[in-house]
């Protein structure tokens, strides 16, 4: 597999909800554990477009562009000594991520078609699934602050929470084998995103209660292999 690619993340929604421990932990094969913040467990959705997309070394002309979306959960595993996110779900708008994830690079992505409209500080964006099995709709602007019902109480202490998820494991269709991925960013910078509509269709199946949206924009960064792991 290549171990490093190099690119731009023109935009990254995280979009958080906030769950029941017990209600996450069925969601977790062995070895994780939901990574609590102030009682809960903590999941959501990455929105993410990336620009620019090759190995180390190419220049950015030859780079790939591609909308993705990951359900991810905030995870923790060997004691709590480590920190990361589980993705049960990987989805992408690019044939060729479809085509080369787990085969050239680590992650399994399924295809989905993404409509996404963007004006200033202002973002629209649908996504749903080829398999029918995935829907997600939102709407909202860059805000000053997050929204005074979430659980942390400064963004600060969200952008710190969500730093810590930058090694993720996700599934593939072997059933028992997870692909591991390391997000290296040059800079860790996250905005409050106020929300005007949301659904999710994974999510509403669920008891969990949105959190926060997060945003981060044009920010350089590397993708790296991490180790398999066995569940």
């Amino acid at each position: 597999m290549i171990p490093k690619v190099h690119g731009i993340i023109r935009r990254r929604l995280l979009v958080n909800f906030r769950a029941d421990p017990a209600v996450i932990q069925r969601l977790l094969p062995a070895p994780f554990s939901p990574k609590l913040h102030a009682g809960h467990a903590i999941a959501g959705i990455c929105l993410i477009r990336l620009e620019q997309i090759r190995p180390r070394g190419f220049p950015g002309i030859v780079g790939l562009s591609s909308e993705n979306a990951a359900h991810r959960i905030a995870v923790t595993w060997d004691g709590g000594a480590r920190e990361g996110v589980y993705i049960p779900r990987r989805d992408t708008g690019s044939l060729v991520n479809h085509l080369a994830g787990g085969r050239i690079f680590p992650g399994e992505h399924q295809r989905a078609c993404f409509d996404v409209n963007e004006s200033g500080d202002r973002i629209a964006l649908r996504m749903r699934s080829a398999d029918g099995a995935v829907r997600v709709e939102l709407a909202g602007r860059v805000a000053p602050a997050l929204p005074p019902t979430s659980v942390f109480a400064t963004l600060d202490e969200a952008s710190r929470f969500f730093e810590g998820g930058s090694l993720g494991y996700s599934t593939t269709a072997s059933g028992h084998r997870l692909d591991g991925v390391t997000l290296r960013p040059e800079q860790w910078k996250v905005e409050p995103l106020a929300l005007d509509r949301l659904a999710s269709s994974f999510f509403e199946a669920l008891p969990a209660t949105f959190d926060c949206a997060l945003i981060m924009r044009n920010i350089a960064h590397e993708w790296e292999a991490a180790g398999e792991m066995y569940v």
